[in-house]
């Protein structure tokens, strides 16, 4: 028994990824419903680093690299309508990112990798400078005897990750969207003209349905003819009290944020189902940041937590169209920052003019299963 109004279009997940889209949506004049799940789900965005980053991806995928870009671009023209449509500041800033090398071994690992996408992208490549330790305290006097270089490009930068999160959420409400938590998919079917979606909240119709449900994408894609592989990719990060600014750039291993915090991150796990953290990896975490900037050894960390990446097989996004539920999309990724101001333009425009394809095709889930000769 149908316990909802049938709906034009449906977003299921209500993270980074799916309130882009809904805002997207609802600003091309849809007024798509966002099913949500619940609070302490294994959300990726509860854990996310808030980057906008492009130095080092896209290796041997110069069309992610330019994807990549072009959505970096965008973030300042993006950052301004997310203001007008909600009324909140998401923070950006573009200074400028570094990746730190504390070893040699290191240094030439980021530095073939930078190369490598220079390379394959000739004169699209974005712009980087690779520094030696004199070189990166010229930039960051306060950085530590244990850095040996970095890598800095100038495109790179952060948001304040809980303000994005509210502001998405505000935005595409007053852009005319529906917002119901609490309210997890456990089946679609088809229906004619569309799809039936269950749960223990009851059902509802959708003329249109897009999967934005991140690691739980790979339950429900083949609800809908598509597939979603993930790998198991758990992250860790601690925040610290606020303290003075001394940091005004962004790296992948910590950064400071608009408050005055720093969130110190960038492990991986891959042998767990736990949300828990693990003390050894704090440990980790925090002798790294120590001996990046040395004055963080007399801060006080004030609080942890994990969560769980949305990681392909590859590391890259998928975007795709059922080919056997019509009305039926799927779009999932690991840089749900970086991208979103492809997600709520490029990504959302192709699902409300009803494409046959929503991006690249090189971003298919098909690439997956192509058989080996």
């Amino acid at each position: 028994m149908r316990t909802l109004p049938d709906q034009e279009i449906v977003v299921v997940g209500g993270g980074l990824v799916g309130a882009a889209l809904a805002w997207g949506l609802a600003r091309r004049g849809l007024k798509p419903l966002v099913l949500d799940g619940e609070d302490l789900a294994h959300r990726a965005s509860r854990a996310n680093f808030a980057l906008v980053w492009v130095q080092g991806k896209g290796v041997g995928a110069p069309h992610y690299a330019r994807w990549t870009i072009a959505a970096a671009r965008r973030w300042p023209s993006f950052a301004a309508e997310i203001m007008e449509t909600s009324g909140i500041d998401v923070g950006l800033r573009q200074r400028g990112g570094f990746t730190f090398g504390l070893a040699e071994s290191e240094m030439a690992m980021w530095t073939e990798e930078v190369r490598c996408v220079a390379e394959a992208l000739g004169g699209d490549a974005p712009e980087y400078a690779i520094l030696d330790h004199s070189e990166t305290a010229g930039m960051l006097p306060a950085i530590g005897r244990d850095v040996v270089g970095a890598i800095y490009s100038p495109l790179d930068g952060d948001v304040n990750s809980l303000r994005l999160f509210r502001a998405l959420h505000v935005g595409m409400l007053n852009l005319g969207a529906s917002y119901r938590p609490h309210s997890d998919v456990t089946e679609i079917v088809p229906d004619a003209g569309g799809s039936l979606l269950k749960g223990a909240w009851g059902e509802v119709f959708a003329g249109r349905v897009v999967l934005a449900a991140g690691n739980d994408n790979t339950r429900l894609a083949p609800m809908v003819g598509l597939a979603a592989p993930t790998l198991q990719s758990k992250g860790q990060i601690l925040v610290t009290e606020k303290c003075a600014p001394f940091f005004p750039y962004t790296s992948t291993t910590l950064r400071q944020a608009d408050e005055g915090g720093v969130m110190i991150g960038d492990s991986q796990e891959a042998d767990t189902r736990s949300i828990a953290t693990d003390q050894n990896i704090s440990s980790v975490l925090a002798d790294r940041a120590i001996r990046t900037f040395p004055q963080l050894g007399s801060v006080n960390v004030v609080r942890s937590w994990s969560g769980f990446r949305v990681k392909t097989p590859d590391g890259l996004p998928i975007y795709e169209c059922s080919p056997t539920h019509p009305g039926a999309s799927l779009v999932m990724c690991h840089s749900g920052v970086t991208l979103a101001p492809h997600h709520a333009h490029l990504i959302a425009d192709a699902i409300a003019d009803q494409a046959a394809m929503l991006a690249d095709e090189r971003f298919s889930g098909r690439r997956f299963h192509v058989s080996q000769p």
